[in-house]
């Protein structure tokens, strides 16, 4: 079994920033890609921030160039770092890694169970 294990969230006021931290715990083989999705109340989940292992990353046009996705490959952590936030980045934030485990040899989604991130005026 894998669990990841999310930490950071909390309440920031606007323009300040936020640092949000997922490890992974449990046998994996192999991570192919770590991930930050976010789902605000009455809408849809939304890709947020990925990074391959290559280390190509991908953000939301809404918050390029404020969050900046990275990678702790050793300790199978990602960090997401949230600066001068608004109140519309307000959502559950939750970290997916793709990866290959000791009882799943095929890729799969992992999940964390979310974090809490509130953006006040």
């Amino acid at each position: 079994q894998v669990q990841l294990v999310e930490s950071g969230g909390g309440l920031v006021q606007a323009g300040g920033s936020l640092r949000l931290s997922c490890a992974a715990a449990g046998t994996i083989l192999s991570i192919n890609l770590m991930g930050w999705y976010r789902q605000a109340p009455g809408k849809q989940r939304e890709l947020v921030a990925t990074i391959k292992s290559a280390g190509e990353t991908v953000y939301a046009d809404s918050v390029k160039g404020r969050f900046t996705i990275s990678r702790d490959n050793a300790k199978n952590t990602v960090y997401l770092q949230m600066n001068t936030v608004k109140p519309e980045d307000t959502a559950v934030y939750s970290c997916n890694f793709r990866a290959l485990t000791s009882t799943n040899f095929r890729w799969s989604d992992y999940w964390g169970q979310g974090t809490q991130v509130t953006v006040s005026s």
